[in-house]
């Protein structure tokens, strides 16, 4: 066998090995809009496709996609912001009739293990309101270091000069 070949061949499987993982799903209300965030962990440096649906009356509808084509009533009212690990749908003026299982599913181009697909039940009276600071604890340690120093500066007698 060709080194190349068989360097390309193991690059291959390591590519496919170290994929993204979707690690959770979660919907609140941010005023009368909803916001669902599909958090993830990529292992490759591959550009990343998504896909938000939502399924109710047992039929599958695109709300906004690299995949596929969202449908008309979605897309005017929804975008897709990309953060590091998060991928948010928005949805403007959400209603009861948005009601339904909404699923969020991602690909890193040319991962051969297939796509990340998760679910969440959303019904308007259930969901809670998002977090104003929600965004920044993302991936931050610094505010849990805040958070535990709190009581040590309450401690800690400052004496003016």
């Amino acid at each position: 066998m060709n080194p190349t070949v068989g360097i390309a061949v193991i690059l291959t499987v390591l590519q496919a090995a170290h994929c993204q993982m979707i690690k959770d799903l979660s919907a609140c209300l941010l005023g009368q809009n909803l916001r669902v965030d599909c958090r993830y962990e990529n292992k490759t440096s591959n550009p990343l496709t998504y896909e938000f649906s939502i399924t109710k009356d047992n039929r599958k509808h695109v709300i906004q996609s690299t995949i596929n084509v969202p449908e008309n009533i979605y897309r005017s009212r929804s975008n897709v912001t990309m953060y590091k690990n998060l991928v948010c749908l928005h949805l403007q003026s959400f209603t009861t009739s948005d009601e339904g299982i909404y699923m969020c599913e991602l690909k890193a181009t040319n991962d051969y293990t297939g796509n990340q697909i998760k679910n969440i039940t959303v019904i308007k009276d259930k969901l809670e309101k998002c977090a104003g600071f929600s965004l920044l604890i993302q991936n931050t340690s610094w505010l849990l270091l805040l958070l535990l120093s709190l009581p040590l500066l309450q401690a800690v007698d400052f004496v003016s000069l």
